[in-house]
Parts: structure tokens; sequence; C-alpha cells
């Protein structure tokens, strides 16, 4: 047998006689540094189980049989209680002979008072699962609810994302949690997002922690046949701002730092190859079925198509993440005055996905010098003619393509159609500003004064 000398000292004269043309070089000269460098060099893609089918809500009563379950806290809101969606839900529960709570006392775009209600019920009680009906609101709160209901002594500012919180890491073990949505718009059901408006400081913010993903989101077209107009609308917009600003965010790796562990890289890691299929995916759906699913409810091709499409959204957004349209659209919902949106109640309350779009157009125009040529992809996915179109037109481009969805959707003439002035918008720069998880996912730095030309190129879109 050869000396230990002699083998080492083949193995390096193979390696220097090897083959140096550019396609095999460098091989088994590769070093990586142990040193932690200061932008991320790595994603992550974690997302729920997705089932999808037309009327697959039957199986959750097995679904959780299969979990074992003995006590599951149902959550909805006081509408979809009242609906199909809840009934085959109890259904199913009932015929495979599961134990249950109902909590109907979710509110539409939830605030800190009205998580903290949910929580104190379901403390007060013995649940060993979870199980969400409705949209982003039901799912949002059923996540926190589950979340306080494993670590019971956690004051409710410990979970909240920094600096509004003290963004502490979930290190509590979950109860199982399944997700049912019946509107096609947050994605929730895929992501470990839960977001609120934070009366304090009239402007959303939330937790994020991928512990609070469902283990199962149930994706049944069904239900999205009683999802009205407006709700129908500004769910779309939803949708429609999850895969632009997913697909236009930050590249992984120009977003730092690098986690000194990888339990401890964020939620929002940036664009990335696979979020940005999903992108992709949901921009073309958008072109294809958006406004059908808007003008027939009944046309449930357009309808099914948007319910897939909002998962894949969340697929995306839940690991690369959005930016400026999002981190402005928290205070512009949270100072909301008098507006009250049609299909939505008597409340005043403006919609998430009707805040988000109203400044997409002079966002993408702000942004789009960071990649002109993904953002004039997204024009063409959305139906835009680029053939022979500048670079330096992108923004444009991409910003006349959103005002045109939003024209044939009838959404209203701006910031200021929903009741804001030139005035406010310092008050809405404030309430933008502590939104870091968002804000530096933006491709483009910017300052107070780059927030405050976008709110004001907001006042008026047509």
């Amino acid at each position: 047998m050869a000396s230990r000398t002699r083998v080492f000292d083949l193995f390096r004269t193979i390696n220097i006689a090897s083959c140096q043309c550019p396609a095999h070089g460098y091989r088994g000269n590769f070093q990586v540094a142990n040193a932690v460098p200061s932008k991320d060099y790595a994603f992550e893609i974690k997302c729920s189980t997705v089932r999808y089918g037309l009327g697959v809500t039957r199986e959750v009563g097995l679904d959780l049989v299969n979990l074992g379950a003995k006590n599951v806290c149902v959550m909805t809101d006081p509408n979809v209680a009242k609906l199909s969606p809840m009934k085959a839900v109890l259904e199913s529960l009932v015929k495979n002979g599961i134990k249950y709570d109902v909590y109907d006392g979710v509110k539409v775009e939830p605030t800190d008072t009205s998580f903290k209600h949910a929580i104190d019920y379901v403390k007060s009680r013995d649940f060993d699962s979870f199980l969400a009906v409705g949209g982003g609101s039901v799912m949002d709160t059923c996540k926190a609810a589950n979340l306080y209901y494993c670590d019971p002594e956690a004051d409710f500012i410990d979970y909240v994302n920094a600096p509004i919180g003290k963004g502490k890491p979930v290190t509590v073990q979950l109860k199982p949690m399944i997700a049912i949505p019946t509107t096609s718009g947050t994605g929730s059901e895929t992501t470990g997002m839960s977001v609120f408006d934070f009366e304090e400081i009239k402007s959303k913010t939330g937790i994020a922690h991928s512990a609070l993903r469902p283990i199962l989101a149930i994706i049944d077209p069904l239900h999205t046949l009683t999802v009205p107009k407006n709700v129908a609308i500004y769910s779309g917009f939803d949708i429609f701002c999850h895969a632009l600003e997913s697909f236009t965010a930050i590249p992984y790796t120009e977003r730092g730092p690098a986690p000194t562990n990888p339990a401890l890289r964020p939620v929002y890691q940036g664009s990335n190859p696979i979020s940005d299929v999903w992108s992709r995916f949901c921009l073309q759906v958008l072109k294809k079925y958006f406004k059908r699913s808007v003008t027939n409810s009944k046309d449930i091709e357009a309808r099914s198509s948007m319910h897939l499409a909002a998962t894949m959204a969340g697929v995306g957004i839940g690991n690369a993440g959005v930016h400026l349209c999002h981190g402005l659209a928290y205070p512009i919902a949270g100072n909301v005055g008098t507006y009250v949106p049609e299909d939505y109640g008597t409340e005043p309350m403006i919609p998430h996905g009707l805040a988000v779009v109203m400044t997409a157009p002079a966002v993408f125009r702000f942004t789009a010098a960071s990649d002109p040529e993904k953002h004039l992809e997204a024009a063409n996915l959305l139906g835009a003619d680029i053939t022979g179109k500048k670079q330096a037109d992108a923004g444009k481009i991409l910003s006349d393509t959103i005002i045109k969805y939003m024209d044939e959707m009838k959404i209203d003439n701006g910031l200021s159609g929903l009741g804001y002035k030139a005035d406010d918008i310092p008050e809405l720069v404030k309430g933008a500003l502590p939104q870091h998880r968002l804000l530096k996912i933006a491709p483009v730095q910017q300052s107070e004064e780059d927030l405050s030309r976008i709110l004001e190129e907001s006042l008026t879109i047509y």
C-alpha cells in the first residue's frame, strides 16, 4: 500500500495537471471562507403544504382526525360565519367526530385590541389545534392567537416586529394550524406573517416568523363564489402588488447582514429565482382572469385561477418579501377618516388591497432604475407591449399599465379619493418609517423626502 505522502503527492499532481479551461479549471481549488459575509448568500423557500381542488374542504375533518385533534379552535369573522364555506367546514368536523369551539369575533382589518380579544378567548379554553376559515384577517388573527396561547406568559409587544415591538424570535412549539381562505388576496395561508393595525401609532405592523405558518392550506375555489364584487377587486389588487413587489424586491444576495445562524434568516429575504417563478405566474393569471373574476362572480374558471394565484403570491411574498407599496399602505389604512367602502359594512376603513395599490404607480416609477428589465418584463406580463421600448421608460410603462388596471376596476382617484390631503403626508410618512422590515426590501434606498414625493404623486392618479 502506498504511503500517505505518496497519495497526497499524487492528488497534487492530478490537480496541477488537470484541465485549466474555464469549464474545469477551478476543480479542486474552490474554497469557501469561514467568515460570515456582510451580505446574504443564500435563500430559503418555506411555505405551508398546499391542497387545491373544488370541494376539497370536505377533507378537513379527516385531516384533524389524522392529526389526533381532540379540541379544535375554529376562527372566522361574523360575515363568513353565516356563509356556505363555514357550513361546509362544520359539516366535515361533525361527520368526523371532531370536537370544536367557534370564535367568530374576528375583526376585518384587525387591530391589536381585536387580536388581544381573540388571544384572551383561546387562553380561557383547552385547544390542541387551530382552524382558520376566512380571509387574511381571520388567518392572521388565528396565527397570533395560536402563538400567545402557546406562550401565555409573553407580553403582546414581545413578538411584534421591531422597532415597534421587541421582535422576539419564536422558540415555543405552536399547535397545528390549518387555513381555509375564502378570499383571493393575502396569501396568508402559506406565510409566517400576521398583520394588524397598531392603534397607538395609527399604522399596521405585524409578527413575522416561520413558526406561524399553517401546516396545511386548503384552497377550495368554491368559496370564492360568495365573494362580493369590491372584495374581489381589492383582494385582487393585493395579489397584484404582492407579485410586483416580490418580483422587484432587492436581490437576496444584496440583502444584509447575513445571518450568523440559519435560524435567524428573516422571513423576507429578497427576490430569488424561485419566488420569481411564482410572481411571473401571478402576473400572467392577473392578465387573463382579474377582470373576468370581477365582472362575473359565477365564472368559476376565473375565480379558481385567482384563488390559486393568491396562494402562489403567498409563496412568493412569504420568502421574497414586499416593499414600498405595503410599507406606505400601513399608515394609509391606519389613519382612515370617514371612508366607507362598498361591500365592507358601515364602519370607516380602507381595505388592505386598496391601500396597497394607491401608491403602486408612483412606487414603480421610483424603483424602475434598480432593474429596468424586470420592470419592463412585469409590464409585459400584465399585457403591455414593450416592443422597442427603452429601459429608461420602464418606470412609466409599468406605472401606466397599473393605472390602466386601476381605471378598469374603477378605483378611487388616488389618496384624495380616500379623504387624504397634502397636509396629511407628513403623518403618513411618520407611520411608514417604522416599517423597517418592508422598506429595506425595496430595491432602492429611500429618504423621508422620497416617501413624501411618492405619496404626493399618489394624491391623484388619473
